[in-house]
């Protein structure tokens, strides 16, 4: 490995250290996650994905009509599809559809054997699903977490031939104090958490106790894993339009054709837009141990991604990386790293509740207090002022 895991300081924990030098592009890891789980009302809405893997299940036609509400728009060179439909495994039993016969097999040994409703699916008074339910009353879009990620945490535990083990690995996990567990949870259910998080508590009981995972079931201990889950949860989307997209760039067609195949393009994301906004992906969350690790910086030195259309993180040097240099992402995404310094300290405050002191913060620390919102607010006063001065002179 490029890297080692070490003690940062006691504001940041743990952190990624490199232990030789990264050249900028290089892949620092690549990580499968603990557990995924896809959004219950991403779901709900019909984004076909793996049940596992969270990989596509729609192809680039399919995905498109269903997203642009168009039955008759038809896509170009199939061949760019990374969908293959005749590998798709439906569980014999609740009929879930997997990606693979590996992906129906890992899901089964891990979790899903005993999370499996059987005819009761479509039951709304199974508990599993009452439960679902629920969770998506208090858990509106746009989505940040899934309670089937400890629903799966639970299974998996209990088909565990080595339960240490797994509890050694969610123990790695990132946790935080009594008060912050609280914070983090208020923001994860919204303000009635308190009512919540109790009704919560006993219909997770009633849906999947078992006695291996006895201490996340009490009120501290759920409260606990419930915090663990938001805090070190990372979201994991996925496309099988823009799959197909990235691969239709690497044809060589001649520049008149590609200059059609671009408005074509651009008339389908518009179309998208108007129907479905800006939720265009397959979107889930999971829990990886390496990627938890990682600390933010708004001038990161890495980035995360996901290039294989499923939940395999792979973490890629944005710059060159030195020994003893700590790899950091960023939590906010591009857009945000350009604002001010206070518009990102309140976005990392409200979203993650940490203030950050990396170097690019430090450096602009006697900033003015302002958001970039107020900028363009100062900006559009003095256009603005500079307008009825204009007027003022032409009279």
């Amino acid at each position: 490995m490029s890297f080692e895991i070490k003690v940062i300081s006691n504001a940041k924990g743990r952190g990624l250290v490199a232990t030789k030098q990264i050249a900028k592009g290089e892949v620092i890891f690549e990580e499968k996650p603990l557990v995924c789980s896809q959004f219950l009302w991403n779901e709900f809405y019909r984004y076909a994905a793996c049940e596992y893997c969270l990989s596509p299940l729609e192809i680039a036609e399919e995905n498109v009509r269903r997203l642009s509400g168009d039955s008759n728009i038809s896509l170009p060179f199939p061949e760019m599809n990374v969908v293959d439909q005749s590998q798709h495994v439906p569980c014999r039993n609740c009929k879930v559809v997997y990606c693979s016969q590996n992906c129906f097999e890992s899901a089964w040994s891990e979790y899903h054997q005993l999370l499996c409703l059987d005819s009761a699916r479509l039951d709304p008074e199974h508990p599993l699903n009452k439960l679902c339910d629920f969770w998506k009353n208090i858990h509106f879009p746009p989505e940040t977490c899934s309670i089937l990620l400890f629903a799966k945490l639970v299974a998996k535990l209990r088909l565990s031939s080595n339960k240490a083990e797994i509890l050694e690995r969610i123990a790695e996990f990132c946790h935080s104090t009594v008060e912050l567990d609280s914070s983090l949870i208020h923001k994860l259910m919204g303000e009635q958490f308190q009512e919540q998080i109790e009704v919560l508590r006993q219909m997770c009981h009633d849906a999947f106790y078992c006695e291996e995972a006895a201490a996340w079931f009490t009120p501290d201990g759920f409260r606990s894993i419930l915090a663990l889950i938001g805090r070190n949860g990372q979201g994991v989307g996925t496309s099988s339009l823009s799959a197909w997209l990235k691969n239709c760039e690497q044809l060589n067609i001649p520049q008149i054709e590609r200059k059609r195949f671009d408005k074509m393009v651009d008339r389908i994301y518009e179309k998208c837009d108007e129907e479905s906004g800006s939720f265009l992906n397959c979107e889930g969350s999971a829990l990886y141990m390496l990627q938890s690790l990682c600390n933010h910086s708004c001038d990161p030195n890495a980035d995360i991604t996901f290039p294989y259309h499923n939940h395999v993180l792979v973490l890629r040097a944005t710059k060159a990386i030195f020994p003893g240099e700590e790899i950091c992402v960023s939590y906010l995404n591009e857009c945000d790293r350009d604002r001010s310094r206070h518009s990102r300290s309140k976005a990392l405050s409200e979203n993650y509740l940490f203030h950050c002191g990396c170097s690019k913060c430090e450096a602009q620390k006697n900033d003015p207090d302002v958001t970039s919102e107020d900028d363009d607010d100062e900006e559009e006063d003095s256009n603005y002022e500079d307008d009825e001065d204009e007027n003022e002179v032409m009279k």
